[in-house]
């Protein structure tokens, strides 16, 4: 069965610095509208054919594994990957000796809104705009401070707080602070005619499938997450601005997120990260405005809220 949706981006040695404020985010507040001064910078970066895409998580797991795809897919893209501690990301400092035009590197703590506001500055002075957002962060167990609760008589409150910052409010304020670069993106330099926000979910954040219970504070924070991004995707709809919301579950893939929760897992059902991701910049490079709102599993098919 999969249960297991997203990376691992946190320590031990971190996850007691948080500030669990649990700020809630009001997603219907209207932006200013300096995007015309946007678009005209953004139209003059000629490099940019390809599209500039953002990719949040990005050190390790999943995240890594969607820059190095979106790179390699064409010499035209630009990626932005994003991580708490750039100069410990090994195996993006290795892709930017490679791609060191076309990769810029950001820190961005998703406990931290400053780092995701001079993120946001850094890529509308670098880029003038976003075609596409990847959230790929995500936090189910850290040895001797989370772990997934199997009975309810485990939860508490610390769990549930770091588990709905890193997994819920993080990525709904990374959107809410990429939203302007992202209208002013829209599809420029690539195929499509909008951007799209991707977020990394989970199986387990389903109602509709939930048939085994636990993990209480992983799942209802991928069920929040959810929550979240569909409301998302209906202003962007009212608001006519260019840009889909969708959901994507990765499948239960080998990364530091899910070893120590591979035991039970079925070896046909236990994906590489080169699988996964291939299947899921698939179903995004895919994607119709129809689709917006929509929660999709690796191999296409949608799942129940």
């Amino acid at each position: 069965m999969e249960i297991l949706g997203t990376q691992l981006s946190i320590t031990p040695n971190s996850s007691m610095k948080l500030d669990f404020v649990g700020q809630w985010v009001w997603l219907a507040r209207r932006f200013p509208k300096p995007f015309s001064r946007v678009r005209t910078f953004s139209s003059e970066i000629k490099q940019c054919d390809g599209g500039v895409s953002m990719v949040q998580g990005a050190s390790r797991g999943i995240g890594l594994e969607f820059v190095k795809q979106l790179l390699e897919k064409s010499n035209k893209n630009h990626v932005v990957a994003t991580c708490r501690n750039p100069s410990e990301a090994t195996g993006l400092l290795e892709l930017k000796n490679k791609f060191a035009e076309r990769l810029d590197i950001q820190r961005l703590d998703l406990t931290a809104d400053s780092t995701i506001e001079e993120t946001a500055k850094s890529v509308k002075h670098k880029y003038g705009y976003l075609n596409l957002l990847i959230n790929a962060s995500g936090i189910l167990s850290i040895p001797n401070v989370l772990q997934p609760e199997t009975t309810l008589n485990k939860v508490n409150r610390a769990s549930l707080h770091l588990a709905y910052e890193v997994n819920t409010v993080g990525p709904i304020l990374v959107i809410k602070h990429m939203w302007p670069l992202l209208k002013a993106g829209g599809g420029t330099g690539t195929e499509r005619d909008f951007a799209i926000v991707a977020n990394i979910s989970a199986r387990v954040g389903s109602i509709g499938d939930n048939r085994l219970g636990g993990w209480h504070s992983y799942r209802a924070s991928k069920t929040a997450l959810n929550q979240l991004t569909k409301n998302a995707s209906v202003e962007f709809a009212h608001k006519k601005d260019p840009i889909i919301c969708i959901l994507l579950h990765p499948g239960t893939v080998d990364t530091d997120l899910s070893k120590p929760f591979q035991r039970n897992v079925p070896k046909d059902k236990l994906f590489t990260k080169e699988f996964s991701v291939q299947k899921l910049l698939s179903i995004i490079d895919s994607a119709k405005r129809s689709d917006n709102g929509k929660f999709f599993a690796w191999d296409g098919q949608e799942i129940p809220w």
